[in-house]
């Protein structure tokens, strides 16, 4: 019996023996998993959690012109900031900062005393101001390299290109369109610090370098935005217009040399008004009028240039020869309504293609209800006048036209001759350069190619372009006639000698009508034979004379003849007959 017991009590013991054993082996083989299998992760928390983070800004990708002219760089600027647990003298650093910053003394004690890991005090502070603060060696001020975007030409092609906010974000322009190419990534500045916060000494910064953005190429010209630029200023002050617009563009592709809207503003300083506004809501309304580009965001009734879109529709159709014969008393009767021609008295008897050179608004009257709603809307669909043009600038805005089943007589009468609908500049200049340009319907676009900052090219941009949209024969007629028009007709003061230029003037009257306000335009392209660079000048609301071949068809003129042989275009002696 004695010796039962003894063996139970063995037993147990061993038992107890074992699962202490098991015990101590589980706890052994945790250890050894956190210590070993999970070292990195804990490590990495641990470093997360004594290693304070501040953002190094990449230095964002330049914006170049089609020559490499630089339009858009980066100015290497400071970002001053305090870290509450470090800050030893609290009193001296908001005095400090408060003088060298001239900011409120009241908004810097607020951040100065803010219990965070860090506070920003102001961004884009100058180099040599910052190295003034660094000089006061104040513990818990941090200076940070930063960069600020920089516009050599400060106002050039300002709402094309457009401006970064404060976070070196694009705002508007292309710098928003290809903010994900020009942005680059941040980098990291990474500093051990105590359980309190505060950073330990004489242990070495860890850097994460920020990696730059690519560089954007455009097809905007320097020079020819300049030459339009100076031009439209000009005109504007003599006028004494509300704005001038501007569209240079290649027909061929579609790339576009200069896109003016005067009065530009400054980029190097967006966001002072020509006039100081203190009510919040009124300054934001006006900064963004300010920032609109008008050439793509706002539509307007084209007036007579319209008429190229008529007269290309009636020819494809067959509907007019250019030597039908026309007559013109000075109005046309549609239904109810007298319509009047811009000449009174009437031009009498003419064929279309001198109804063309007169801009005579019965002759398309006429020529739009031969060919009849359907079609008509077919062409403005094929010339892509139904839809945007996809320019590579946000804002963009559509036409607005009669649903094609509301289009009565009138309507159709009115939308002959460029009236009682709208669409944008830039939908206006596309589809003309359709009409000559071989038939192709282009992308206007600005972007060309993106390079790394060596210079070395990462990739071409490309964009859609649709062939065969007007017939070869369509196009040769068209472009004599509008070459007339500028040689013979309305447009003769945009005739340079030694140069083939065809265009069209318009002067519409803006809504509500009789309003005593007009848009003066004109449209040409050169050499009329074959187009390499189209223009599309809009004066609004001018002073005193209005018409657009007397006011708008010289401005046009006085560009051409800087672009022209800038581009290398030189003056012949034949004259085309």
């Amino acid at each position: 019996m004695i010796h039962v017991v003894r063996t139970y009590h063995k037993r147990s013991l061993f038992l107890v023996l074992l699962l202490i054993l098991a015990v101590f082996a589980g706890l052994f083989g945790r250890l050894v998993y956190l210590m070993i299998g999970k070292a990195d992760h804990f490590g990495v928390m641990a470093k997360n959690i004594q290693e304070r983070e501040r953002s190094i800004k990449a230095e964002r990708g330049r914006i170049f012109d089609r020559n490499g002219v630089e339009l858009a760089s980066n100015k290497p600027v400071s970002t001053i900031s305090v870290i509450y647990s470090q800050v030893r003298d609290p009193e001296k650093v908001i005095a400090v900062l408060t003088k060298e910053l001239e900011l409120e003394e009241s908004f810097v004690r607020k951040r100065v005393e803010k219990k965070s890991s860090i506070e920003r005090i102001k961004s884009n502070v100058e180099k040599e101001l910052a190295e003034r603060i660094r000089k006061y060696k104040l513990q818990g001020v941090m200076i940070d390299e930063d960069y600020k975007r920089f516009y050599p030409y400060d106002t050039l092609a300002s709402k094309v290109i457009g401006f970064t906010g404060s976070d070196n974000q694009g705002v508007i322009g292309l710098e928003v369109k290809y903010d994900s190419i020009l942005q680059g990534k941040s980098g990291k500045i990474l500093t051990l610090t105590t359980a309190k916060g505060v950073e330990i000494e004489n242990v070495a910064e860890h850097r994460e370098e920020p990696i730059p953005g690519e560089d954007l190429y455009l097809s905007l010209d320097v020079n020819l935005q300049i030459y339009a630029e100076q031009v439209a200023k000009k005109v504007r002050e003599e006028k004494k217009a509300k704005s001038v617009k501007v569209i240079l563009i290649n027909p061929e592709n579609g790339e576009i040399y200069a896109m003016v809207n005067d009065p530009e503003f400054n980029l190097n300083d967006p966001y002072r008004l020509p006039k100081e506004e203190k009510n919040a809501k009124k300054k934001n309304d006006k900064l963004n009028n300010m920032w609109r580009n008008a050439c793509i965001s706002d539509t307007y009734e084209p007036g007579s240039t319209f008429k190229i879109i008529t007269a290309t529709a009636a020819l494809s159709e067959g509907k007019v020869k250019v030597e039908d014969s026309f007559y013109c008393p000075g109005y046309k009767t549609v239904e109810d309504r007298r319509i009047r021609c811009h000449k009174t008295i009437g031009h009498g008897a003419e064929t279309f293609r001198e109804g063309i050179m007169n801009s005579c608004n019965p002759v398309f009257i006429e020529i739009g209800a031969r060919t009849g709603v359907d079609k008509m809307y077919q062409w403005y669909k094929r010339l892509g006048l139904m839809e945007k043009t996809g320019i590579d600038i946000p804002g963009e805005a559509n036409s607005i036209f009669h649903k094609k089943e509301k289009v009565g007589e009138v309507e159709l009468a009115t939308m002959s001759f460029g009236q009682s609908f709208q669409i944008t500049p830039l939908q206006l200049l596309r589809a003309v350069c359709s009409v000559v340009n071989g038939g192709k319907k282009v992308t206007p676009h600005f972007g060309v190619k993106v390079s790394n900052r060596k210079g070395t090219a990462v990739r071409n941009l490309s964009y859609e372009e649709e062939e065969s949209v007007v017939s070869k024969d369509t196009q040769e007629t068209m472009k004599q006639l509008l070459e007339a028009v500028v040689a013979e007709g309305g447009g003769k003061n945009a005739y340079i000698e030694g140069y083939q230029i065809g265009g069209k003037t318009a002067t519409s009257e803006k809504l509500p009508r009789r309003s005593g306000k007009y848009i003066s335009s004109f449209l040409g392209f050169a050499p009329a034979e074959q187009p390499k660079i189209m223009a599309l000048l809009l004066i609004d609301e001018p002073e005193g004379v209005y018409y657009g071949g007397t006011i708008a068809a010289p401005a046009v003129r006085a560009i051409f003849e800087n672009a022209l042989p800038y581009l290398g275009l030189e003056p012949q002696v034949t004259v085309r007959k």
